[in-house]
């Protein structure tokens, strides 16, 4: 007579038996708070969030992105691309049907965050168990920080949710007619990840690594290692082929060729100038570029500038390091002191600091839950004491910085990306933890290099909701005799609560 199963096997049953309605289901969770933030909680577009409206607007009605410059005698429209296109573009589509409006424009950002949770589910399925990537959706679809960025006119949710779009693309293609076609999957990871590039033009950096989902084997086996490299060149030059149609644009109509736009410049001289202070500080015509005659000039005067600076002070340059990931990960009050400026009555300063403390909080308890996504229960004694030696790192890392005053949690952010990029050498298949972790990493190279904000972390905000549903997870037990595949769809998460 057989026992009886767990409760917890029966859910994971139930939950593969349903797979494609509690899909749906977290859509709709996931949706129902943003519509409402969307529409009672956005006043006006502010910050970048008006440059964003405004090229919207213009697309919308048929000028192109462009901007305008008034004269004493008339207006002048002329191209534009100092802003990336893409989330204009993309909020254009839903201006041209449905009017300009910043409602509008939120509305469009719920229906971006409700099938990003959609997403992380679908995406999580085909790396871990039911039970798993039902937690991975859902955190994804509750997540404070996330809900509240409905209310907003800002490109990171819409490149986050590009960022684990690209690897289920990737499988989709992969699995087209029935058959294992890895490069048919990286043009349509690149195709995605193309148009995310154009979102964020950092976007870029994540292309290679769709190759991590090629792989397969033991880490010494060449072949796998030549078939991720394959893939994940194939994926990013179909992200770079999605580009260049706008970069032949820029190069015919600027005063010079841009690849995506022209603030790389502008962004490396805020986080390099001798009064740099880690985040956003703008800089002006006395810092330098005081005479320049268009966009495309004006950035490249910026980017030597930058250069110079860095030269003259290498070391402090170096130093700010620090304080730029503190920025980026330290704290969540972008969304607030946003919704504060565009509704200042609605948010008095006791409801601010609530809120900051509130969304910081949360993200903490994320970043510390995807940390330990970068690990698993080894089964080998030796292992797994090294295993426990960055059990206690990551624990330790997270202890000391939330309970530092200020909290300081940068450090978790940066080790989680070490470690979990290491997972792409042990040989268990799992491409979607250094996938995470490496992206992660980018952005960490990106803002040491230019400059943090703490808005930056949500582009990578649903991508540690799926890892942090990995949380040491089983290690995976081959047959004797036979190679690692991929473990975590069967992974023991059927295992006893």
């Amino acid at each position: 007579m057989s026992e009886p199963r767990s409760r917890l096997a029966r859910f994971e049953d139930w939950l593969a038996r349903n797979a494609l309605l509690v899909s749906c289901a977290l859509f709709v969770v996931a949706l129902a708070p943003r519509v409402w933030i969307a529409t009672s909680w956005a006043h006006e577009a502010v910050w970048d969030g008006h440059y964003y409206h405004f090229g919207a607007q213009r697309i919308a009605e048929g000028h192109g992105y462009s901007d305008e410059r008034v004269t004493p005698t008339r207006v002048e429209w002329h191209p534009w691309c100092h802003y990336p296109v893409g989330y204009s573009g993309f909020l254009a589509l839903f201006y041209r049907f449905f009017g300009a409006s910043v409602t509008v424009g939120t509305l469009a950002g719920a229906l971006v965050g409700a099938a990003t949770a959609l997403v992380v589910h679908r995406l999580a399925l085909r790396h871990t168990s039911n039970v798993r990537a039902f937690v991975a959706g859902l955190v994804c679809a509750v997540h404070p920080g996330l809900v509240v960025y409905a209310g907003l006119l800002m490109t990171e949710p819409l490149a986050a949710l590009g960022l684990v779009l690209a690897p289920l693309a990737y499988h989709r293609g992969a699995e087209i007619g029935g058959k294992a076609r890895p490069l048919l999957g990286a043009v349509f990871a690149g195709v995605v990840l193309g148009l995310t590039t154009l979102v964020r033009p950092q976007s870029l950096l994540s292309a290679p690594l769709i190759g991590l989902f090629a792989k397969r084997g033991r880490p010494s086996q060449l072949g796998g290692w030549k078939r991720a490299l394959s893939v994940g060149l194939v994926t990013t030059i179909g992200c770079v082929a999605v580009v260049v149609p706008w970069t032949i644009r820029n190069c015919r109509v600027m005063d010079g060729c841009a690849f995506v736009s022209t603030n790389g410049g502008w962004n490396l001289a805020i986080g390099s100038s001798p009064h740099a202070t880690g985040r956003f500080d703008a800089i002006n015509g006395s810092d330098g570029c005081r005479e320049v005659t268009g966009q495309v000039q004006q950035d490249r005067c910026w980017f030597d500038q930058g250069v110079k600076w860095i030269e003259r002070d290498p070391v402090r340059w170096l130093s700010l390091v620090p304080k730029k990931l503190a920025y980026t990960f330290d704290h969540q009050s972008f969304a607030v002191g946003y919704l504060s400026q565009a509704d200042p009555d609605a948010w008095p300063e006791e409801r601010r600091a609530r809120y900051r403390k509130g969304l910081s909080a949360v993200q903490y308890l994320l970043l510390g839950a995807a940390a330990l996504g970068t690990l698993k229960r080894p089964r080998a004694r030796r292992l797994g004491l090294f295993a426990w030696a960055l059990l206690l790192s990551l624990v330790g890392l997270f202890a000391t910085g939330v309970l530092a005053e200020p909290p300081t949690v940068w450090l978790v952010a940066v080790g989680l990306s070490v470690v979990g990029s290491l997972a792409a050498f042990d040989g268990d298949g799992t491409g979607i933890v250094p996938y995470v972790a490496a992206t992660v990493g980018g952005l960490c190279v990106v803002h040491a290099v230019f400059f943090g904000e703490d808005r930056y972390q949500i582009v990578v905000t649903p991508a540690l909701a799926l890892l942090s549903a990995f949380a040491l997870r089983s290690a995976p037990r081959p047959p004797d005799g036979q190679e690692a595949g991929p473990p975590l769809a069967t992974d023991a998460s059927l295992e006893q609560p």
